[in-house]
């Protein structure tokens, strides 16, 4: 397990060694893993053995303490069994208070029908990703701004409304240019009720990458993009005190903390 300290928000690399003709299932907190090999300095695959990978998650608001990892290896008409006890630990994150526009909090008629297509529209988004990595190596920051510390957030909306911030938010200005944090293939472009202006991309394997908030929008539905490519312009859509970017990371329905992600070592992989 990397990192082998295991905290609530935390995207995590689980590593097996296995023959290359394996088959490896896993179950973790209720997801299931999907593991990929590791390819060799040739960036090939190896043909007797090697290093297989699952990269996943604990969501921010997993519970704590003990829980059981899963793995079966399937090779040479034989299976292998590992359980491990993983402990979760606490992230210690702060409370903050903000105000945002009244709709936001006690939305109308016609702005409830707004927040239920845009459910819908992340429904659809969420329901399909690629069976295999779409990323490559370490993912980069969005924008060059300053990233905050408030992803994890508990936060009260004009007082009446507690939520967690589950994605980290950085100073951009608007029209400072967003870039995917790795390549992938967008599954949603347009505008959302809290989200604004949002561009999602999958990274394949169940993460997905979400920029908000955004001024304008260059790409489309289906479309892959690389790492680094411009998806759009920062800006203040949706429900925000100011122009900034809110950066999430989404594995399998849980949101782990993007600051983190940055951090893990993911080269040499793909």
């Amino acid at each position: 397990m990397i990192p082998a300290f295991v905290e609530a928000g935390a995207p995590e690399l689980i590593r097996v060694t296995a023959p290359s003709e394996a088959t490896i299932e896993g179950q973790w907190q209720g997801h299931a893993l999907q593991f990929f090999p590791a390819k060799t300095a040739t960036g090939e695959r190896p043909h007797s053995g090697g290093v297989w990978y699952a990269l996943a998650g604990v969501d921010v608001e997993s519970p704590l303490g003990p829980s059981t990892l899963k793995i079966t290896v399937h090779a040479h008409n034989t299976s292998r069994e590992i359980a491990s006890t993983i402990a979760i630990h606490p992230a210690h994150y702060r409370t903050s208070s903000i105000t945002v526009e009244p709709k936001f909090v006690e939305p109308g008629p016609e702005d409830k029908k707004r927040i239920e297509a845009a459910a819908k529209a992340k429904e659809k988004a969420f329901a399909e990703s690629a069976d295999h990595p779409l990323w490559s190596g370490n993912f980069v920051a969005p924008v060059n701004a300053q990233p905050t510390d408030s992803f994890g957030t508990r936060r009260m909306f004009n007082g009446k409304l507690a939520s967690i911030h589950k994605g980290t938010d950085f100073r951009a200005h608007s029209g400072t240019p967003v870039l995917a944090g790795n390549s992938g293939i967008v599954i949603l472009a347009q505008p959302l009720y809290f989200e604004g202006n949002c561009v999602m991309i999958d990274h394949g394997l169940g993460l997905t990458s979400i920029s908000m908030h955004l001024s304008r929008i260059d790409v489309r539905p289906g479309e892959p993009v690389k790492k680094g490519q411009l998806l759009g312009l920062s800006g203040a859509t949706g429900r925000v005190t100011g122009p900034h970017l809110h950066w999430a990371i989404r594995w399998q329905g849980g949101y782990l903390d993007p600051a983190k992600l940055l951090k893990l070592n993911l080269n040499n992989l793909r």
